[in-house]
């Protein structure tokens, strides 16, 4: 069997073309992250994450200025506590907020951070306090139709009278 010159540049071809496959695979996925920028970490605690995952993006504005980097139950306090890696480039006012928003509708969830107005901005190792949980799309659900079974049972026909 002949080899040819062609036969070594398909094949390298071949291989670019299979790591450039997996290379957008984990990063369409969030299990790659290539930042080679310093940062520092922040720690808030909230009731519900809802289906938040580590990797998750922190967005300010609609811009990624960080990363969910770890999630932990504290039992003392009975709250998640999530660790969040900020781009050092990014500076927030220690009395700024975190929200756990969706994308869309049924999309992934995110940090959001609304910035405060304090002249000290977040450190590395701070806990930010003003928080809000997930929204639970089955708690809306189950709010929603109790408020309409309630609504129904409460309200007598006009004309009645007993």
């Amino acid at each position: 069997m002949q080899h040819s010159k062609n036969d070594v540049w398909v094949g390298l071809f071949v291989m670019i073309g299979a790591a450039a496959l997996v290379f957008l695979a984990l990063q369409s996925a969030n299990l790659l992250n290539l930042n080679f920028q310093s940062g520092y970490r922040i720690t808030a605690r909230f009731d519900n994450i809802g289906g938040l995952k580590p990797k998750a993006a922190v967005r300010s504005a609609g811009v990624v200025v960080g990363r969910v980097e770890s999630i932990a139950f504290d039992d003392k306090t009975y709250q998640a506590r999530v660790t969040l890696a900020l781009d050092d480039r990014y500076a927030f006012p220690k009395d700024s907020s975190l929200k756990i928003l969706t994308s869309g509708l049924l999309g992934d969830q995110y940090i959001g951070i609304e910035p405060g107005a304090d002249e000290k901005n977040l450190a590395s190792g701070d806990l930010v306090t003003s928080t809000q949980s997930a929204v639970v799309l089955e708690n809306l659900i189950g709010q929603f139709l109790y408020g309409k079974a309630e609504e129904s049972g409460s309200s007598a026909p006009a004309g009645s009278k007993k």
